[in-house]
């Protein structure tokens, strides 16, 4: 039995055959000018920290603070040097794969830019195909491409970004509710998770902000309409979902 466990924003602990990697963490009830709709789950053991890109959203240097320093962190080539003193800080590019107990996990493309705002590291976006005795696409932050279209052969969960932290997208390439949708069509999995949505909000904003509920619900219609054989688990934080 596999399982993900949704933690908030694109934080997820996914497990799988003893092996349990954490994405993205974004661990604070404050990050910035962004404040956190509720309690923080227990992530628990972990095995290794997958991160997509260079963003603060996405690479946050103060959650990394709070798990133990010896664990293997994964990064975009280029952006190794912000994780400072951490012992075990793995630099990859599209299509490197490395192991964690018996799963394997493969750095894929992302149609996203991967700079760190304010810092002079940057490197590219990146997504992640979880393998073992089941699938899992974890796309990280990314807009449609068309390698998508099997990407992830016989994918059994796939973790799509649908939303951001405020009102709107902000600038560059995201999936919005029907794009993912859109990306189910090429993926193909059995199930779909929408991530990246309706955990943060800026400081400005009250807590029954809409956009904190409506992405979800635009990209279950959406999915329902462009890839109805795809079931939709729409996960609160703290929700797991085990396959």
């Amino acid at each position: 039995m596999s399982s993900v466990l949704y933690v908030g924003h694109s934080t997820v602990v996914v497990e799988m055959d003893g092996t349990r990697l954490l994405t993205d963490p974004l661990l604070r009830p404050r990050v910035g000018h962004l404040l956190r709709t509720g309690p923080i789950p227990d992530v628990g053991r972990v095995d290794a920290v997958l991160v997509s890109h260079a963003h603060h959203d996405h690479l946050d240097l103060g959650s990394l603070a709070r798990l133990d320093r010896m664990l293997p962190v994964v990064v975009p080539r280029g952006i190794g040097r912000l994780l400072g003193r951490r012992e075990s800080v793995v630099e990859v590019v599209e299509g490197d794969e490395l192991t964690f107990g018996s799963v394997a996990v493969r750095a894929t493309h992302a149609e996203h830019a991967g700079r760190r705002h304010g810092r002079r590291a940057s490197g590219p976006a990146l997504g992640f195909a979880i393998s073992g005795s089941q699938h899992v696409y974890f796309a990280g932050d990314t807009d449609l491409f068309p390698a998508m279209d099997g990407l992830v052969p016989d994918l059994d969960v796939a973790l799509l970004p649908i939303w951001g932290w405020g009102a709107s997208l902000g600038r560059g390439r995201h999936l919005d509710p029907r794009r993912a949708a859109e990306a189910l069509a090429l993926l193909r999995p059995e199930v779909a998770i929408p991530i990246h949505w309706g955990t943060y909000r800026p400081l400005h904003r009250g807590a029954r902000a809409r956009f904190l509920t409506e992405p979800a619900e635009a990209f279950v219609r959406a999915a329902s309409e462009l890839a109805p054989e795809v079931e939709v688990k729409v996960l609160r934080p703290g929700e797991r979902f085990s396959f």
